[in-house]
This record gives C-alpha cells, sequence and structure tokens, in this order.
C-alpha cells in the first residue's frame, strides 16, 4: 500500500486561495471545523462550476503538484465527476454535487468564512448541510459522525439562543 503524503490543510487552501478559486470546504475537514472529533487525511471542495473557476483550480492544483490517482495529470474534462489528487500536501477530492445537495450554490447559502489561522478564512459547509450529505449517503459507517454533527448541531442551537437574550 502507497505511503500517504502528509496532510496540509494550510498550503491546499492557500493554494486555492491564491487563484481566487470559489470553493465551499466539505467532507472530515468541514466537520473538524464545525467541532466535531475526526482525523482529517484530506480535503474535499466543492468549487463553483464556472469555466473560469475551474480553469483557476487546474492552477492550483498545478501550483500544488498534484497528480490524480492513477499518477497522471489532474482532469478536469468532466467538471461533473468526481476528481480525487494527491500532492506533497495531502489528498484533494474535488465533489462537484455531494449527495444529497445541489453543488455549490445550494452549499454557498449556510456556509460560513471560518478564520483558521495563517490569514486563511476558508468557506465551510454549515453544520446542517454537512449533516445532510452524511444523511444522503446511507452508510452505516457515517452514523457515529453523523450523531457528532447532530450533537454540535444542538450547541449550536443552543448558543445562539444564549446570544438573542
Amino acid at each position: 500500500m502507497a505511503k500517504r503524503p502528509p496532510f496540509d490543510p494550510y498550503a491546499i487552501l492557500a493554494a486555492l486561495d491564491r487563484q481566487r478559486i470559489a470553493y465551499v470546504v466539505i467532507g472530515s475537514f468541514a466537520r473538524i471545523v464545525r467541532g466535531a472529533e475526526e482525523l482529517p487525511d484530506g480535503l474535499d471542495i466543492v468549487p463553483s462550476l464556472q469555466e473560469r473557476n475551474l480553469g483557476r483550480f487546474e492552477e492550483a492544483l498545478v501550483d500544488l503538484e498534484a497528480l490524480a490517482t492513477d499518477g497522471g495529470p489532474v482532469d478536469f474534462a468532466r467538471p461533473d465527476a468526481v476528481i480525487c489528487a494527491t500532492s506533497p500536501a495531502g489528498e484533494v477530492k474535488i465533489v462537484p454535487r455531494p449527495e444529497g445537495t445541489r453543488g455549490y450554490d445550494d452549499l454557498r447559502r449556510a456556509a460560513t468564512r471560518e478564520p483558521l489561522g495563517r490569514g486563511l478564512r476558508p468557506a465551510v459547509a454549515s453544520t446542517g448541510d454537512l449533516a445532510r450529505m452524511l444523511a444522503a449517503l446511507g452508510r452505516d459507517e457515517d452514523r457515529p459522525k453523523l450523531q457528532a454533527l447532530r450533537q454540535v448541531a444542538e450547541l449550536e442551537r443552543s448558543l445562539s439562543i444564549e446570544l438573542t437574550l
């Protein structure tokens, strides 16, 4: 089994920001930002599918020295297909339309910019949208993650009630 590269989300997010890419972070990294306890092994991204944005995304992947999982260049020929790439900064998965969503525009409405340090403030999918995506997959192994997200959502609701009092 091939050894995975170390995961450096800052390097990946910085490369996306340098190219001014419109995207929303989803997956395990987004769930961690929202408060869940997981170990991410890469970054899952939902990009805007506008042609200029996808062109800038390709440039960011070149900057990251990312290759497709087969070792060749990353191919954006089918913008509706999930693309998996590996770079020295870790794995990047481009997911145009995650299960349970209509894609970037759907997720963007509730996403928030989260300060992660080093000047990075990526758009991260909302807790509700992250739960919706996990539930739509319908996998047994995701049930603990879904339960954790529901607990995070409950904490968020209780905090918002306290802030309005």
